[in-house]
């Protein structure tokens, strides 16, 4: 399969807090067909998203999104990224 045929979804993020004193950073991230609120503890490299339905298919590319630019995102931010699978 080419990777032109990959499936592809977009994901939108958007972060609601962010506490550099307390190491969180807490927003929402929506795709056509599911919506999720996480809280990112980077001291301890810990992700939570909630609810369950759908966390398996977004809690390692989120993840990676987070880590990669976690110094440029802002609380009222808009951003996305995409999930290589058709979510």
């Amino acid at each position: 399969m080419s990777a032109k045929q990959r499936p592809e979804t977009t994901a939108y993020v958007r972060i609601t807090q962010q506490s550099w004193q307390k190491g969180k950073i807490e927003g929402e991230v929506k795709t056509e067909s599911y919506e999720w609120r996480f809280q990112w503890h980077f001291r301890r490299g810990y992700l939570a998203v909630q609810p369950t339905l759908g966390r398996a298919l977004i809690v390692e590319p989120l993840g990676r999104f987070l880590e990669r630019y976690d110094y440029q995102l802002e609380p009222g931010g808009d951003y996305q990224f995409t999930v290589r699978a058709k979510l």
